[in-house]
């Protein structure tokens, strides 16, 4: 999998057609959740802790061919991970808080701090299609997510709504340290993708044994529900950063945020052939302007290595 997947190998590969496939294994992950049937503590505990089972043999194996990453670098992954840990508890707090319409809009507000955050940390320059593309794109989210057509959040909404928008910001902390491994060790891609998921999986596991929006960590589960969580975390985290990593590195992070939007309309999809569910006519318009607008913010951003 290393060598399909490591980055001196997708220079051959479109790095969109990388992120969109990556977004496409993300897409996913809703669906596995839902079978699972876990809390979300232990959802995202064991969503990062069961991936390390294929991640750490890749590491390893890429360390001894390619050598250590700068460890500047290893701390910027672990960062990149804690992040990673505090976006999907957060999220799924949200979800509990406002509704799932609401907080797949909330957490979409990565789609613009990443670029603001490359623009701020790393110079690089934000294109314009994607600035003019951006409010249509989470005007579509909103649409494909239900907000418009679904029922009033009876929890929390403030509360949710924080939430949701700092899931979201870290989400983007995420992409732009994962981007920066891959663009100053572009020989490394599983390292940094393991020990992201390393911090990932102990911040998870810290915040949710202390019951911090959630009930802790619960490992007595049918079966089922651990088959699910085990295709979570191969398709939903090995799979998929692995994926979004070889091909974030070369394209701007306007257009890496704009194909990671094709997630909620990919898992509409997935809904319908896998778990029976019927979109409404509303999400029918709000997948395709997302594709419309992803279609036009991509299209005419090039790509960028700063």
């Amino acid at each position: 999998m290393t060598a399909t997947l490591s980055r001196t190998g997708s220079r051959h590969t479109a790095p969109g057609l990388l992120v969109a496939g990556g977004a496409g294994c993300l897409s996913a992950s809703a669906m596995f959740v839902k079978l699972a049937g876990a809390d979300v503590a232990t959802t995202a505990f064991l969503r990062c802790a069961l991936a390390l089972v294929a991640l750490v043999p890749l590491a390893l194996s890429e360390l001894r061919r390619q050598g250590p990453m700068p460890a500047p670098l290893l701390w910027a992954s672990a960062a990149a991970g804690v992040f990673l840990g505090a976006d999907y508890l957060m999220w799924a707090a949200s979800i509990a808080a406002v509704g799932a319409g609401m907080a797949t809009v909330l957490i979409n507000v990565a789609v613009v701090v990443f670029p603001v955050l490359a623009r701020l940390f790393s110079g690089v320059p934000i294109a314009r299609r994607f600035r003019l593309a951006a409010p249509l794109m989470l005007i579509g989210v909103a649409l494909a997510g239900g907000m418009l057509s679904g029922p009033a959040a009876s929890g929390s909404p403030v509360a949710g709504t924080l939430l949701g928008i700092a899931a979201g910001a870290a989400y983007a902390g995420f992409l732009q340290l994962n981007r920066l491994s891959g663009q100053q060790s572009p020989q490394h891609l599983s390292t940094p993708v393991c020990v992201a998921t390393v911090a990932a999986s102990a911040a998870a596991g810290l915040v949710g044994e202390l019951g911090v929006g959630g009930t802790g960590i619960h490992l007595w589960m049918p079966v089922m529900s651990w088959v699910w969580l085990a295709a979570l975390a191969l398709l939903g985290q090995v799979v998929a950063w692995l994926l979004v990593g070889a091909g974030s590195a070369r394209l701007a992070p306007g257009t890496t945020g704009g194909l990671l939007l094709l997630q909620p309309v990919l898992a509409i999809g997935l809904g319908v052939l896998v778990l029976g569910e019927r979109p409404t006519a509303v999400q029918l318009l709000g997948c395709a302007v997302v594709i419309v607008a992803v279609w036009f913010a991509t299209g005419g951003t090039r790509r960028t290595t700063g």
